[in-house]
């Protein structure tokens, strides 16, 4: 816990330019803070909030239109086209930027970097009961699902592979699913 919370403060230090510049581009691209928060569940069902850089627009934009039916089966809704993105955002989300400011929810010692992605109180409640697995870890910034081909699976197949990591989880895991990030960032599969 001390290592990753260690290993969070030197990225965010070594980043420092890259939140910089996405802090000034979303707050040119649109009116509203550059940093989003929200309440999430974390280990043992522990609400926490968990920040991002902000992608969409604000309701009271002039340009946010709220979106259709999800794309996607399950609880964990996702658009693959939403009309909420902003320019900014589609290249952040793609590049996986706005995930970056989680580090310093690692700092604080509520998300881990590896673990399964920390879920809305509203899905945790439509749980079933195999599912409240995924609790029994500290949320993560990437996870065993996001190398696996993120919002491409079901949200079933992400519950069975969130399930798996904390099953089997090791350091040797661990790392596996570290090195496997940086292509699944670079490539931006799965990453709507």
């Amino acid at each position: 816990d001390l290592l990753q919370r260690l290993i969070a403060l030197i990225a965010i230090i070594c980043l420092s330019p890259i939140f910089l510049f996405t802090y000034i581009a979303i707050r040119l691209d649109s009116k509203g803070p550059a940093i989003f928060k929200q309440v999430r569940v974390g280990e043992q069902g522990r609400h926490f909030t968990m920040y991002k850089f902000r992608s969409m627009f604000l309701p009271t934009d002039s340009r946010y239109q709220e979106p259709g039916k999800s794309d996607r089966s399950g609880v964990c809704e996702k658009f693959f086209q939403d009309p909420r993105v902003s320019a900014i955002g589609r290249v952040i989300r793609k590049l996986s930027i706005d995930e970056l400011p989680q580090l310093f929810n690692v700092l604080f010692g509520n998300m881990a970097l590896i673990g399964p992605r920390p879920a809305l109180p509203r899905e945790v409640a439509a749980y079933q009961r195999y599912m409240l697995n995924r609790l029994d870890v500290k949320p993560g910034i990437t996870g065993l699902w996001q190398v696996s081909g993120r919002a491409d699976i079901s949200f079933n197949e992400q519950i069975k592979l969130d399930v798996r990591y904390v099953q089997e989880r090791s350091f040797a895991m661990d790392l596996k699913i570290l090195f496997a990030t940086v292509p699944a960032v670079l490539t931006g599969k799965g990453a709507y």
